[in-house]
């Protein structure tokens, strides 16, 4: 006799859009249904949503994918049980009493708290944060979008002043909602994935830590969510209003978490790539968290029975989001996979490169003060360059992140597993290969982040036992996944374009702000040159305003040049730096670009000499 059909529903709250995914016992999935919601940008750098209609949208998802399996003739009350994954850092206030929310959510992109990170950086103690919680204070925390919240927000504030002010991430803010709010159950829990992101939780006791809420000047004053495992039984709850109302939820992870979870990511050594709207390095570092000392993140990896896993993290805030800004802004094309065809109109990307900084720099660069640029546009440019460097921008910066783990892990990868949009790009997935001179492994059913939750919602609702038998689940033979194999005779290819594209990286600095580079104690910079360092306005060739301050290293010593313009034209220092060769250097050997830097360090000194005949001061 057949086994009678069993199913676990997944809720993927992401960061543009939320999901409803029911997958079968097998894995597979059957039935889907996804809704887009309104993005809120009030001002340059603050990303907003409305916490309201994140709830509805995932009610109204639920909704219509149930309606979808029963028109396959499959039954709601075989869905056993429901796992929830999310965006994380995304901070949600409201009144414990009403259980109304007091603000939009501020989302994870926002940079709106840089001022309250950079007056964090220097209260004693500060350097001690990341030890504890695996996080360096940055924008990218719940911590202090909830400060500016605190400092901005009058309602916030008068709820804090009452005893009534709840902060949750946006999977406390679901379960709360989902279980009925304050009226009906009052379920008020958040699992370590999500709490290892607000910089209030310890990474080793995976408790609330007094040191960490005194620092941020909240312990004892705000409701703070129960920290409970990612896997339970009891812990979330049970839905209670909609199709599926008396459902438990058995499983929650943050987004990047549940990816993992969801490549089947149990071992250490093991890791993943997220192409979504940011990009998500997660890799397992086994039972003992690794505080990075290469710019990565500690994070919790997940917590189902026994001890805790970890990862380090590299997190780039621009992936996806990348080609939706070609599609929106530029209006390059109608629909985001059409990136991959206009990439592929043209054989490279014609000397462009794309930082696409337009918050900010994350992992391992954590550069606040830079911003979008791109480099090399010429005459020859088109929008096939443009889209190729889009697409190389995330390859990048995932090469850099995998030789931060590796260094702080003592050993590389063998094989790096990839999900998310983006890899739907073939030219991405290969342009990855090459990079990092590793096979990429992209599953077919790419829908890793929801399989991962249900996956923790599956093992507390016994649909699982353990982990073996999830071993064939999307990997096994016959699955129909693709390999990326690095392509021969790429190597010094892809090492030319790697420098090119740090370089732009340290000319990307000094955009805002008092372009000064804000970075925690004793983090790494890997952005800064050795070698030669260029200090100047953004219009070198009408050299307004600002001093200029060049320097050259080389192996014999350093020679420096300051120039400094009386003109009251510009009243700020825009400093920007570019590595180039030295005069010394010997040219016999030198290839095309090392001859075109060389020039460009000659027309530099040339319109120095300019300003010294033009009496405007050389120092």
């Amino acid at each position: 006799m057949d086994r009678p059909d069993v199913f676990v529903g997944s809720i993927d709250q992401g960061t543009t859009s939320t999901r409803f995914l029911i997958f079968s016992e097998a894995g597979k999935l059957v039935v889907s249904h996804q809704v887009e919601f309104t993005q809120i940008y009030p001002n340059p750098g603050w990303h907003e949503q409305e916490p309201l209609e994140i709830v509805s949208s995932v009610e109204t998802c639920i909704e219509e994918a149930v309606t979808k399996l029963e028109a396959q003739w499959l039954s709601r009350s075989d869905i056993k049980a429901i796992g929830i994954t999310n965006q994380r850092e995304t901070t949600i206030v409201w009144d414990s009493d009403t259980g109304e929310p007091l603000y939009n959510a501020i989302v994870w992109t926002d940079t709106r708290s840089q001022d309250i990170v950079d007056r964090l950086k220097q209260k004693p103690g500060a350097s001690r944060l990341q030890q504890i919680c695996g996080l360096p204070l940055s924008t990218y925390s719940s911590s202090t979008k909830l400060l500016w919240m605190l400092e901005n927000v009058p309602q916030v504030r008068e709820a804090y002043e009452r005893g009534t002010l709840a902060f949750g991430t946006v999977d406390a803010w679901l379960v709360y909602r989902l279980n009925g709010g304050p009226k009906i159950k009052n379920v008020f829990v958040s699992d370590p994935t999500n709490a290892s992101r607000t910089m209030f939780m310890n990474l080793k006791t995976l408790k609330y830590d007094d040191y960490l809420l005194d620092f941020f000047g909240i312990k004892g004053k705000i409701h703070l969510p129960k920290l409970v495992r990612s896997s339970d039984t009891k812990a979330y709850g049970t839905l209670a209003h909609g199709a599926l109302a008396g459902t438990p939820i058995t499983g929650c992870l943050g987004d990047q978490s549940a990816a993992l979870v969801g490549q089947k990511g149990f071992s250490p050594g093991m890791a993943k790539n997220t192409y979504g709207t940011g990009c998500f390095l997660l890799y397992n570092v086994g039972d003992t968290p690794v505080v990075s000392s290469h710019g990565l993140l500690a994070t919790v990896a997940y917590h189902f029975d026994g001890k805790p896993v970890y990862a380090l993290e590299g997190s780039i805030a621009v992936g996806g989001s990348g080609v939706k800004f070609l599609q929106n802004n530029l209006e390059f094309f109608k629909e985001p996979a059409e990136v991959n065809d206009l990439a592929l109109t043209v054989d490279n990307n014609g000397g462009c490169v794309f930082v696409t900084a337009f918050s900010g720099l994350f992992a391992p660069y954590w550069i606040d003060d830079a911003r979008g640029t791109i480099f090399g546009i010429t005459q020859y440019t088109q929008k096939g360059h443009l889209a190729r460097a889009i697409l190389e921008a995330t390859c990048f910066q995932t090469k850099v992140i995998l030789d931060a783990m590796e260094k702080d892990s003592g050993h590389s990868l063998a094989e790096l597993a990839v999900d998310g949009g983006m890899s739907n790009s073939d030219l991405a997935m290969q342009i990855q290969a090459d990079l990092i001179s590793i096979p990429v492994y992209r599953p077919q059913m790419r829908e890793t982040t929801a399989l991962g939750a249900a996956i923790a919602a599956g093992l507390a609702a016994g649909v699982w036992r353990n982990f073996t038998e999830l071993r064939e689940i999307n990997r096994g033979s016959g699955s129909g996944a693709t390999v990326f194999e690095p392509r021969p005779g790429r190597r010094e290819e892809s090492a030319q374009a790697f420098a090119l594209w740090e370089k732009a990286v340290a000319m990307s600095r000094g955009w805002v702000g008092d372009h000064r580079h804000h970075r925690g104690a004793g983090e790494p910079n890997p952005a800064a040159s050795d070698h030669f360092r260029v200090d100047m306005p953004l219009d070198l060739g009408g050299l307004v305003g600002g001093q200029h301050r060049v320097t050259t290293a080389t192996a014999t010593g350093a020679a420096t040049a300051t120039a400094t313009s009386t003109s009251k034209a510009v009243g700020e220092v825009w400093p920007l730096q570019v590595t180039l060769i030295s005069t010394s250097a010997d040219l016999e050997d030198a290839d095309e670009e090392d001859l075109y830097l060389e020039l460009r360090r000659v027309e530099v000194l040339q319109r120095l000499r300019k300003v010294r005949k033009a009496k405007i001061g050389i120092v």
